[in-house]
């Protein structure tokens, strides 16, 4: 105990030496709390718990001297690190990603922000409004800042303008590209048929189908925006840092779009701006 106080005496003198002690408790504090909030309500907390679990049965077998039982668990420590890669690899891989979306490196090593034209744009919302009428399922992933190499290379290249006319005879049941994603580079359609990784979170609904989940799963490890048209009701929902929201209208799809892809401002934001300004 009167090491500990001697230690924080030492501590609140706020010597140089002891500012870059603070200033590192303070960035491996932040980086524990990063890694709790992205696993947090996926299947890693529960590994992380059963790892709890784990100590504590090692612990309480020393103590109750069940010698059989903590050398089983002993030995079985050695293999704990690589126990841990397998069981949280896709955690891993996005954990990592996420701290890439932090803003320090996505702008330096990602790649330039490829926006999308107001002409593209509405052409995009013609086609979806199409496709949402006919019930015909669609998956669609705007390209941002982080690049899909990955992604479009498992597809089908294209490299065509984006018209409503190409998107609708993409995703016709009888193409064959219909079966997947299309990628959307600025005003261009990069690939077709793109198979997407499925989201693995607990906070997606078991009731949730398949493309959307793959959407929510692709903006979990991107900044990449996917529009989601639902087959049986023809609903027109939007993926973004993994969570899913629907379109009220063709209106709204057209105001977020705008919104994400131009950084325009929405009449709300407008109106907003017009009252600032009278009052001031």
């Amino acid at each position: 105990m009167d090491d500990l106080l001697l230690r924080l005496s030492q501590l609140l003198r706020f010597t140089p030496e002891n500012l870059w002690h603070v200033l590192d408790i303070l960035l491996v504090t932040y980086l524990i709390y990063r890694l709790l909030i992205l696993v947090r309500n996926t299947r890693a907390w529960r590994i992380l718990l059963g790892i709890v679990v784990f100590v504590a049965a090692l612990f309480i077998s020393e103590v109750l001297q069940l010698r059989t039982l903590h050398w089983v668990l002993d030995k079985a420590t050695a293999l704990a690190p690589v126990a841990l890669v397998i069981l949280l690899l896709p955690e891993l891989r996005q954990a990592l990603e996420g701290f890439a979306r932090l803003g320090l490196w996505t702008s330096r090593f990602g790649g330039p922000h490829v926006s999308s034209s107001a002409r593209a744009i509405d052409d995009l919302v013609a086609g979806i409004t199409e496709l949402a009428q006919q019930k015909i399922g669609a998956i669609i992933v705007f390209e941002r800042a982080t690049p899909l190499s990955d992604i479009i290379a498992n597809g089908v290249p294209l490299d065509a303008q984006l018209t409503p006319a190409l998107l609708n005879s993409i995703f016709f049941t009888g193409n064959p590209l219909h079966d997947g994603a299309a990628i959307i580079r600025g005003e261009k359609i990069i690939a077709a048929a793109c198979q997407l990784p499925l989201s693995l979170s607990d906070q997606v609904s078991p009731r949730v189908h398949m493309r959307h989940r793959a959407g929510i799963g692709m903006s979990e490890q991107s900044d990449c925006l996917a529009i989601i048209v639902s087959e049986e009701r023809g609903t027109i929902s939007l993926a973004a840092d993994g969570r899913m929201t629907m379109c009220e209208g063709v209106n709204e799809l057209r105001v977020i779009l705008n919104q994400e892809l131009r950084g325009a401002e929405s009449p709300r934001q407008k109106r907003s701006r017009k009252e600032a300004k009278r009052a001031l």
